[in-house]
C-alpha cells in the first residue's frame, strides 16, 4: 500500500505557529508554571522542549526544578502559590517523580482550570462525560488533532488502544468512544492480543514495548498510531514494527510522529486555560 505518512512535526509547527499569532493578539502572555524534581534525562529534554516551544510563541513559560530530597510539603506549597498566581494560566508536574513524593496527593492539588496536562480528577470526570470544560491530557488530544487533521473517518471504526495508562492509552479510549469507534483496550494481562490487532481498523499503541505490534498481526489499510519511545541498539523506534507501515493505510512515524503533538497541545491548553480564566 502506499500508506500516508502522518507529519506530526510539520502538524505541530503549523498550530505552533496559529498559537503564536493568536497569543500576539491578547493583552497579556499566557503563563506555564512547570515543576521539575531530580534530574531525570528523559525528563530534562522533555522540559526543555517544552520551554523553548513556549518561548518560541510568546507563552512565558517557568521552571521550578527542585532537587531530589525535595519534600513533599515543599511541592505541595509551591503548588498553591501558583495556583493563586493570576500570572499562571497552566501548571504541569514533570513525571516520574522520585519515590518518596505522593504524585497523586500533587496532582489533586493543582487547581482544575490550570491542569494543563488533563490528569486532575474533575478533569478526568469531564473527560468521561463529553464536558468541553475538560483539559485533555496533551497526548490523547494530539492523537485526535491528528487523525482529524487527516480526516480519517472514525464512527464506526474498531479501535484498539494498547497501553491503558491513566496518561495516555484510557483518555485515548474514551476520545475515540465519542467519536463513534467501537473501543478496546488492551493491557499487560490482555490474551490474544494478536487476534484483536487483526480486527482493529485503527491501532494506538502506547505499551512502550520496542516494536511489539508484529506487522504480520496488522490488518491490511489499518491506521497505526505509534506512541511508543523506546531505542534498540541506540535508535529510536516505537511500540509497532517499522515495517508495519506497508500494510497501513496511514502511520505515525517515530520519531516526528505523536511526539511533538504532545508539546503543541500542551501549549494549546495553556492557551485555552487563559482564555477561560480571562
Amino acid at each position: 500500500m502506499n500508506a500516508k505518512i502522518i507529519d506530526g512535526k510539520k502538524i505541530a509547527a503549523e498550530l505552533q505557529d496559529k498559537l503564536k499569532n493568536d497569543i500576539a493578539a491578547l493583552p497579556s502572555s499566557p503563563g506555564l508554571g512547570i515543576i521539575q524534581v531530580g534530574d531525570d534525562e528523559a525528563s530534562t529534554i522533555y522540559v526543555r522542549n517544552k520551554l523553548k516551544a513556549a518561548a518560541a510563541i510568546g507563552m512565558n513559560a517557568v521552571l521550578h526544578k527542585f532537587a531530589d530530597n525535595v519534600t513533599q510539603q515543599e511541592i505541595a506549597n509551591l503548588i498553591m502559590t501558583l495556583n493563586n498566581d493570576k500570572n499562571i494560566n497552566g501548571m504541569i508536574v514533570q513525571l516520574p517523580l522520585p519515590a518518596h513524593l505522593n504524585e497523586e496527593e500533587l496532582l489533586d492539588l493543582i487547581a482544575p482550570e490550570k491542569d494543563v496536562d488533563g490528569f486532575h480528577p474533575l478533569n478526568i470526570g469531564r473527560l468521561q462525560n463529553g464536558s468541553d470544560k475538560a483539559l485533555l491530557a496533551a497526548t490523547p488530544k494530539g492523537i485526535l488533532y491528528l487523525l482529524e487533521k487527516e480526516k480519517i473517518e472514525l464512527t464506526g471504526k474498531n479501535a484498539l488502544i494498547i497501553g491503558c495508562s491513566k496518561i495516555v492509552g484510557r483518555p485515548a479510549g474514551m476520545l475515540l468512544l465519542q467519536q463513534g469507534c467501537t473501543v478496546t483496550l488492551a493491557h499487560i494481562h490482555t490474551q490474544n492480543l494478536p487476534e484483536l490487532v487483526k480486527m482493529a481498523d485503527i491501532i494506538v499503541a502506547a505499551c512502550g514495548c520496542p516494536q511489539m505490534v508484529k506487522a504480520e498481526w496488522v490488518k491490511t489499510g489499518a491506521v497505526l498510531i505509534d506512541v511508543g519511545i523506546n531505542r534498540i541498539n541506540g535508535k529510536l523506534c516505537g511500540d509497532i514494527e517499522t515495517v508495519a507501515a506497508n500494510k497501513a493505510s496511514y502511520f505515525t512515524p517515530v520519531p516526528g510522529g505523536v511526539g511533538p503533538m504532545t508539546v503543541a497541545m500542551l501549549l494549546q491548553n495553556t492557551y485555552e486555560a487563559y482564555l477561560k480564566q480571562n
